[in-house]
């Protein structure tokens, strides 16, 4: 992405709306349903997600991955049906529980553990850790450990693609916690007062840092949040791929065609912890079974797969193996890959003096 680099090329505060640029709405399309090499892509996807997440617990568990690590288990259906309608000019932002958008995006398995176990080959060169990674070539602006931070530079992000021109979209996740967050207004209202090419995804797993919904937000339909600034939005089950799919092929098309800003909230559930060091016991182990069982994102898009003829057991077995060669890849250069080089302790650090 690029920018202008005069200042007075920047739209004054008596302006309603940036600039329009060179390129024109795209209008929308009729997007038709995923065939079967598209399902197993996506089934493939939020297993990689799946696998990637239970080694990295491994590696955490083992020492080999230290200070904070959130596990993105059990909403693997949200990030990758979203990926899945977007196009690679597109830019994707997202809070702490990063891993999965990642790898979604395209990003690499071995950058990404790297990352997480402090070594060179990450994608912050193993200075950022799991909540501070960054791929301008996969247009991925970065996971981020302040809650609801990513909002404002989501909404920013949309902002540039309007004044520059382009038809990318901002697509800018945040949690149920952030929703309560005032910076999140403020990306609400710049949003729909200049009709940005935003799209707000809200990954309701249901319990925040570790407290129900129900209990922290006096409205808990969060895809109403956007109404007082003339956002529309909708609820979706964030547990079924192929439904993320089609409300974000609606909200992206939406955005691109011109039409502003978009609420979706997913509603979605993760089997861990908070992070890595929170026990979950605010919740009861039956609940967490209940979710796993019946309504587990990888094991709905199977049982579809397999129903309906568009997969064997044989096709799916091949794709858990590609996938745990990848994962345990990735584990074994995370772990022999060399550490930072005590030279790069200044680089990449912007300081006055």
């Amino acid at each position: 992405m690029t920018s202008s680099s005069q200042d007075d090329a920047a739209p004054t505060s008596s302006q309603t709306a940036p600039p329009a640029g060179p390129t024109p709405p795209r209008p929308k399309r009729r997007r038709a349903e995923p065939g079967r090499a598209a399902l197993l892509a996506m089934y493939r996807e939020m297993l990689l997600i799946r696998r990637f997440e239970e080694k990295a617990g491994q590696l955490y568990g083992m020492g080999l991955i230290a200070g904070f690590c959130h596990l993105y288990i059990g909403q693997e259906a949200v990030v990758v049906g979203v990926q899945s309608v977007l196009e690679p000019q597109d830019q994707v932002i997202t809070g702490y529980r990063d891993h999965g958008h990642m790898l979604a995006a395209g990003m690499n398995a071995r950058g990404v553990m790297a990352e997480l176990t402090g070594r060179s080959g990450g994608y912050s060169r193993g200075k950022g850790g799991s909540m501070h990674m960054f791929s301008q070539e996969k247009n991925f602006y970065g996971g981020h450990g302040i809650v609801g931070a990513q909002a404002p530079i989501g909404a920013g992000l949309a902002f540039a693609n309007r004044y520059l021109g382009t038809d990318a979209v901002s697509l800018t996740y945040f949690g149920d916690g952030a929703s309560n967050q005032g910076q999140v207004y403020e990306a609400f209202n710049m949003a729909s007062l200049w009709k940005l090419p935003v799209v707000f995804v809200i990954e309701n797993n249901q319990y925040a840092m570790g407290t129900s919904v129900a209990r922290a937000s006096a409205e808990t339909e969060l895809y109403k949040r956007g109404l007082s600034f003339e956002i529309p939005g909708a609820e979706v089950d964030g547990m079924d791929v192929l439904a993320v799919r089609r409300a974000a092929g609606r909200a992206v098309d939406r955005a691109r065609a011109g039409e502003g800003p978009f609420i979706l909230e997913m509603k979605t559930y993760r089997y861990r912890g908070h992070s890595m060091s929170d026990p979950a016991k605010y919740r009861s182990r039956e609940e967490v079974a209940e979710m796993r069982d019946r309504h587990d994102p990888i094991d709905m898009l199977k049982r579809r797969l397999l129903e309906r003829g568009e997969a064997s057991e044989e096709d799916l077995r091949r794709i858990e193996t590609d996938v745990k060669e990848i994962v345990n890849d990735s584990a074994e250069f995370a772990q022999t890959c060399p550490e930072p080089d005590p030279s790069e302790l200044w680089t990449d650090v912007l300081a006055e003096i």
